[in-house]
């Protein structure tokens, strides 16, 4: 039989980062290309203990069909959490618990854009919302990224010559893959900015909590008096990706609009999953959690930076990180990216090539990115030297 694809998703390609997981699946090959988080992250012994009391004392709560809104006790808690601690949340907002903050992407979409309607993202971004984005046959148009966050100038030029933008999409915290922050300053700059061109911001925040140096900064939702931004948290970070639990805070007519898009697509989320995720956060130290988290990361990042600067640079230059799980590697602008990244396959090393991440693929870059919460510490420097020992014939 001939199939013929709908145009929603013609043009799709497999996720760059997916195919090369093929080859990190070999064993001899050092995969430094994961977005996963450390094995030692998991709290495999809480989880275990939540699932026997649950499945002991009240297993319908987990087997029966739930709220599509989500867990009304975890709703509530986010709701009062959220609030306390990053003033995220107005009588305006509501709450939307999704499988995982990838769902968030795909409801915002299909509540918010029509094709042929722009979304303004970062250049380089997250892999999957750019997909996402795409599949609503929407146009894609990126914007440079300074040390500091999105460059506020071509941010606002880009709004003047795209009457059709309807989201600003970003990554504050740690930006996947780039590594870089925000400054308060910017966060201020693109709000103000969304609110003169009536655009509605996605602040993507999966790896906030991951800090491990310097001061947190405040989202950019906690400015929101306008109605203006949705607010994209998960747990698959600082809990389980496997659970898939995210959650999204946003203004109520947008929430209630995606509501109906999620009862078309999966009813309501699991929810043994979306139990043990309040279980944990209301039973346990989750404060104390997330200093374990960051004192892992804080080590792993730490090590995998000294591997950097003995073994690449100066010849490939990198941006130091305060947080999260990515490292943004340069190349020398005369040297082949892409041969670089199959050249560092053959050598048994898998990194991801920076095109991966571009809104375009025409746009340039002479990047790729590492990971360093996935691989062990003999992993690092082994795949870290071997990149060295390339770097050293460029």
């Amino acid at each position: 039989m001939q199939y013929t694809f709908s145009d929603r998703v013609q043009s799709l390609k497999p996720s760059a980062i997916r195919e090369i997981f093929k080859y990190s699946s070999d064993p001899s090959v050092i995969s430094l290309s994961a977005g996963n988080p450390a094995p030692e992250a998991f709290p495999v012994k809480e989880i275990a203990e939540i699932s026997e009391r649950i499945l002991r004392e009240d297993p319908i709560s987990a087997l029966q069909y739930g709220l599509t809104e989500g867990y009304t006790p975890l709703r509530c808690f986010l709701k009062d959490y959220m609030k306390k601690k990053h003033s995220v949340g107005t009588d305006n907002d509501d709450i939307l618990i999704t499988s995982g903050a990838q769902q968030i992407m795909d409801l915002v979409s299909k509540s918010i854009l029509n094709e042929g309607d722009t979304v303004i993202c970062e250049n380089p971004s997250f892999i999957g919302s750019l997909n996402t984005f795409r599949s609503y046959n929407t146009r894609l148009v990126g914007v440079p990224i300074e040390p500091d966050g999105m460059d506020v100038n071509a941010l606002e030029q880009t709004l003047k010559n795209e009457p059709k933008a309807k989201i600003i999409y970003t990554i504050p915290n740690f930006q996947n893959p780039s590594g870089i922050t925000m400054s308060l300053e910017k966060r201020k700059a693109v709000y103000e900015l969304a609110r003169k061109y009536n655009v509605l911001i996605i602040e993507d925040n999966p790896y906030g909590d991951l800090r491990f140096r310097g001061e947190f900064l405040p989202c950019i939702k906690s400015f929101d008096t306008d109605g203006i931004v949705m607010y994209s948290g998960s747990f698959s970070k600082v809990i389980s990706p496997g659970m898939r639990v995210g959650y999204v805070i946003g203004p109520a007519e947008v929430i209630q609009k995606m509501v109906v898009c999620k009862q078309g697509q999966d009813v309501h989320i699991n929810m043994w999953s979306q139990i043990v995720c309040h279980e944990f956060v209301t039973k346990y130290d989750f404060d104390k959690h997330l200093e374990n988290l960051q004192e892992v990361y804080r080590k792993k990042a730490t090590f995998a930076m000294n591997l950097l600067d003995k073994h690449l640079v100066p010849n490939i230059t990198y941006h130091k990180i305060d947080g999260g799980l990515f490292i943004w590697c340069e190349l020398p602008h005369e040297v082949d990216m892409p041969k670089f990244c199959t050249d560092a396959v053959k050598n048994k090393v898998c990194v991801v090539p920076g095109t991966a991440f571009m809104a375009q693929e025409t746009d340039e870059t002479h990047s790729f990115r590492i990971n360093f919460s996935t691989p062990t510490d003999e992993q690092l420097e082994k795949g870290i030297t071997i990149l060295g020992e390339m770097a050293k014939n460029l």
